[in-house]
């Protein structure tokens, strides 16, 4: 009883620690406007994917998508997207965790972290691509314009994508020599035994996703929608002070009224 609370108790650092990492990673970087929205190249993924080799699918899973939704609440420019981002972030530390797994001899071979990584940044790229594209139309832009803002960010996505898998695999493997000689060697690359795909894990997630995605969508709708109607009212005053003045020129006119001219104090 004791060992099994004591390793919840490392499990929940771990993720913390992790966690941690995913959130500083994500602050190198820099911003790269598509014209619409935002993208970044940025070490976030790589601390994603560390996660996920390192430790198992729900761990990784876990400290990938913390670590990154922190960093999206604490921007007011991502804060929308953060239950979305959570998501996404989840998939790819999940996926890696749950591909890097021992062979029958008891071994990871190298070619397996590799296609982890991968396969973690595919199911990441994915998803983010999905929300790029559904972004784009929910506030305002047409089809063509979803479509130019998914082609950069896939350019960024895949850079990032690089970037990652080549941070990440060296760091795994030098980490995880390293870490198999601490307290924390039962949660390296733990082999959790599978509960079937609907289980209430997945379930609670598959809830919570749709959830999250739905509140996201209503409130970028309805900032969109507060937004349209801030511009068209604004429209409608200049198009009323343009037509007050233009009846306050003919006035003077037809009363032989010079305007008179206003200068600055300077002049």
């Amino acid at each position: 009883m004791e060992r099994s609370a004591s390793k919840k108790i490392m499990k929940t650092v771990t993720i913390g620690l992790m966690a941690a990492l995913v959130f500083v990673g994500n602050y190198l970087s820099f911003p790269i406007p598509n014209g619409i929205l935002v993208t970044r190249i940025h070490l976030g993924n790589s601390m994603c994917l560390l996660a996920g080799l390192l430790f198992c699918g729900s761990t990784g899973g876990l400290a990938s998508g913390i670590g990154a939704a922190l960093y999206d609440l604490m921007n007011p420019a991502y804060v929308l997207s953060a239950p979305y981002t959570f998501i996404s972030k989840f998939a790819m530390g999940f996926v890696a965790g749950k591909l890097n797994r021992h062979n029958k001899d008891g071994k990871i071979p190298l070619s397996t972290t590799v296609l982890a990584a991968v396969f973690g940044q595919l199911a990441y790229i994915i998803l983010y691509l999905v929300k790029s594209f559904f972004t784009v139309l929910i506030i305002g832009g047409t089809v063509e314009a979803a479509w130019t803002a998914v082609g950069t960010n896939a350019i960024t996505s895949v850079i990032n994508a690089v970037l990652a898998v080549i941070i990440s695999v060296p760091l795994y493997a030098a980490l995880r020599a390293a870490l198999s000689k601490t307290s924390i060697k039962p949660l390296i690359n733990e082999q959790t035994k599978s509960k079937g795909y609907f289980n209430p894990v997945t379930v609670g997630l598959i809830a919570f996703a749709f959830v999250t995605v739905t509140v996201y969508t209503m409130n970028l709708s309805a900032q969109t929608k507060i937004e349209k109607a801030e511009a068209e009212e604004k429209a409608k005053l200049e198009e009323r002070l343009e037509d007050y003045e233009n009846k306050l020129n003919n006035l003077y006119e037809q009363l032989g009224i010079e305007v008179p001219t206003v200068t600055s104090a300077q002049e």
